[in-house]
Parts: C-alpha cells; structure tokens; sequence
C-alpha cells in the first residue's frame, strides 16, 4: 500500500467535504489542489474518482437528515409518511433537466467547460449573484419557509439552475441551487436543505455513471484511494453542513459570495501566469 497516496486522497477527502456543501464550488478547489497535490493513478481512474468520492458526503446528508428523507415508519407495522413520499416526487422532478443533459452531454461538457477560465468565470458570477440576491432580498421576508411549501413548479425551477451548474463547472451545485431558492422566495434554512435533498440522487446517479464508465476491476492502491477519499468525505461533510446551518440562522450568503470572487480571480491570475510563462518558455 502506497500510504503517499493514502494520505493525497485523505487531503482531497477534507476538500471534497467541505466545498461540496458550502456553496464555494468543490471543482475550483479540486483544480488548485490537484495543481499542488497529483495523485499518481490513471488519467480515468481520476475522472471517476472526483465524482465517486462524493458518495461519502451524501452518506453524511442521508444520516444527518434520515427523518426527514426515510418515508416509512415501521413502529406500528409499515406506514408511509406521505409528506417525505411528496418531498421524494419533487426532488426526482427537479433533478430531471440536470439528468438529462448529464446521460446525453457528459463527456462533451467536460471537454468543453472543464478549464480554468470557466470554473474562474463562474466562480465570480455567482460570488456576485449571492451579493446582489443579499442585497435585493435585505428586511424581505421569504415566503417559503418550510419543506412542504415548495411546489413541482419550484422544484422544477431550482432544478433548471442545477442544470446551470451541471453544465459549467465553478458554478458549485450547492451554490446554484441555494441562488435559485432565494431568488424564488426560500428561507436561506430551506433553500439549504432542499440543496442537501437534491445532492443525494444528483450525486448517486453521477457516480453510478461514472462507476459503469470505468468498471469494476480495481487495482489494490486505488480501492484504498477510493475508499479513504469517501470516508474522509462523509466524516468532514458532516461537520461542514452542521457548520453551514448554524451560520445561515445568524448570517447571510455574502461572505461566501465574496469568498468566490477572490478564488474566481486567484484561479484566473494562477493558471494565466502559468499559462503565459509556458509561453513564454515555448
């Protein structure tokens, strides 16, 4: 066992845990650390690693909210919980335009939008939506405050900007999301909990996908990247959302919206100079 490796994957499993549900885009972080921090395995094993690796922190959403996402009780024999079964409907539909795009586009928006100047460009964008969204909703007060207020036309809105980050990568999904429920009237608690909800069957049938792409035949050092990124994954994931909860019943997005702006323009000036001094040296 390599424990060099081991321990890359334990830094990218902290990285993973903490910007997939803080709404600071993981793929931007994931893009400066691999600069810093290369894990020496394939090229496609990499490529499933970084969607795979999320299944620890959707284990972390599952066992942090399992009341409110588990639709059966069984203390009086087996009963559905009809309010959850409806939440469960709502999500499927909002997840739909990003399931889409994602089984018919994959590989072409990878090739397309996975670069620096997207993910910068992204970065920023939303960075300054959290500003202005803040800005325009200050002393206002939301309309949806509880999970069972939103409707499949709300659902199906957030979805279509889960579609946004699906297709641009810096976006952050979470970030998407979250912008999406506050433009439509959400409590900044709700907004957040649908995001976590959304995350689990998003970031399941990405990671399936991935795993049918790339089969099951491992090698011993990647079976224990992989597993040492998705447990470290689920740990720091549930400190993060537990993190993120409290601060929003106190405090608003805008930190983190100018939290992307500075990475936004950190990951433009690095990777430019790099690519200017290649240039330069060409």
């Amino acid at each position: 066992m390599n424990w060099g490796e081991i321990f890359k994957a334990f830094l990218f499993g902290i990285v993973e845990g903490i910007t997939e549900w803080l709404p600071i885009s993981s793929t931007g972080h994931m893009i400066l650390l691999q600069e810093f921090v290369t894990l020496k395995m394939s090229a496609e094993f990499m490529e499933m690693f970084f969607v795979v690796i999320q299944l620890g922190a959707i284990l972390a959403v599952v066992l942090l909210y399992w009341n409110k996402l588990f639709p059966f009780s069984f203390k009086k024999g087996v009963q559905i919980k009809i309010p959850i079964l409806q939440m469960w409907f709502k999500i499927i539909f909002a997840c739909i335009p990003a399931a889409v795009v994602g089984i018919l586009f994959d590989d072409q928006l990878n090739d397309w939008f996975y670069n620096y100047q997207t993910v910068s460009i992204m970065l920023i964008l939303f960075g300054i939506l959290f500003l202005v969204i803040e800005n325009m909703n200050h002393g206002k007060r939301p309309e949806i405050v509880k999970l069972s207020q939103i409707t499949y036309k709300t659902a199906f809105l957030i979805g279509l900007f889960q579609l946004i980050a699906a297709v641009f990568p810096g976006t952050s999904r979470s970030g998407a999301t979250i912008i999406g429920g506050l433009l439509i009237g959400m409590s900044r608690t709700v907004a957040a909990e649908f995001t976590f909800f959304l995350a689990v069957p998003v970031m399941f049938g990405a990671s399936l996908l991935k795993l049918m792409k790339f089969g099951i035949k491992f090698e011993n050092d990647e079976v224990a990247v992989l597993l040492v990124g998705m447990i470290v994954a689920f740990v720091v994931s549930i400190i993060a959302i537990k993190f993120l909860m409290n601060y929003i019943k106190k405090n608003n997005f805008k930190s983190f919206g100018w939290y992307r702006i500075v990475l936004g323009i950190l990951v433009l000036l690095y990777f430019g100079i790099q690519t200017l001094l290649g240039f330069i040296a060409a």
